[in-house]
């Protein structure tokens, strides 16, 4: 942890190319999210002007990286508490990206129902380590970070089944979803995905030791 608090205390990290501000309020973005960054990037190099949410944004660390890999991408990105959000204004700001990336706060989509079924990829880097651990063998993840950046709930899926089912409403057919989920847990993603029944296609992405850690499902057309 002591890595965590030397790039806090530096007030600075690099993400997808792009330095960024961090601050202890929000998470600091970690080097295996990129993966989902750029699976973002990739799936989004075919769309003309494709629409985006991320959300869990912390830092904005997602919402910037698409922003400046894909210039046509128009972003809205949502956190629950203000410390994040500030996080995230900051870096839209600060990498001049505020005319494409618009910062919300809400209570996951509670604060973007205006872009119900117009949107072409949700991507999500949400909290799914469980509560037990981090009362436990995670708990020095807690030293510099907030917890809700963390706590997944009994089995760190609780966000994940939340978005599953409501990201279905702001996605176009055929529109994708992306998270990033923890070691080992890619079989129970696939059940929250199903139990959602709006999506197929479910694959997941390999980090470069071949573990799974990005989930990808594309909204059923009705």
């Amino acid at each position: 942890m002591n890595r965590i608090a030397n790039i806090l205390r530096d007030g600075h990290h690099t993400f997808m190319g792009i330095e960024l501000l961090v601050a202890p309020g929000a998470l600091v973005p970690r080097e295996e999210t990129e993966l989902l960054g750029y699976a973002a990037v990739e799936a989004l190099a075919l769309i003309d002007e494709p629409r985006v949410i991320d959300m869990c944004t912390g830092s904005g660390n997602l919402a910037c990286g698409i922003a400046t890999k894909v210039p046509t991408a128009q972003v809205w990105c949502s956190d629950l508490t203000t410390e994040t959000v500030a996080v995230a204004r900051a870096n839209v700001e600060k990498l001049g990206l505020t005319s494409r990336v618009i910062v919300k706060q809400g209570d996951l989509f509670e604060a973007l129902a205006f872009l119900e079924a117009t949107i072409d990829l949700v991507v999500c880097n949400p909290p799914y380590i469980s509560s037990g651990k981090l009362e436990k063998e995670s708990s020095a993840l807690l030293s510099h970070e907030p917890r809700e950046a963390f706590d997944g709930g009994p089995y760190g899926l609780s966000i994940q089944q939340r978005v599953a089912i409501d990201a279905a409403k702001f996605l176009k057919p055929g529109g994708l979803l992306m998270f990033e989920f923890g070691l080992g847990q890619e079989r129970q993603l696939n059940a929250v995905l199903a139990r959602a029944k709006a999506y197929t296609d479910v694959r997941f992405v390999n980090n470069i030791d071949g573990a799974a850690r990005v989930a990808i499902a594309k909204r059923k057309h009705e």
